[in-house]
């Protein structure tokens, strides 16, 4: 396990990284994502995905 100092040393580099960079290019850089992402992570894109699959494998079906 890391030693408090190490642990100290890290959060005080990000402190700085943070501050140093302006404030423009920090809101560049951060992107929103879907609240379905943040609370549930990929289940919904992947759900999502299998639903087409499915609805696309039914319209084939029934045309032929």
């Amino acid at each position: 396990m890391a030693s408090s100092n190490d642990l100290i040393k890290y959060i005080t580099e990000r402190v700085v990284t943070y501050m140093d960079t302006p404030k423009a290019e920090r809101k560049q850089v951060r992107k929103k994502e879907p609240w379905t992402v943040r609370w549930f992570g990929m289940i919904p894109f992947s759900v999502s995905l299998w639903k087409e699959d499915v609805t696309s494998k039914k319209r084939k079906k029934h045309k032929t």
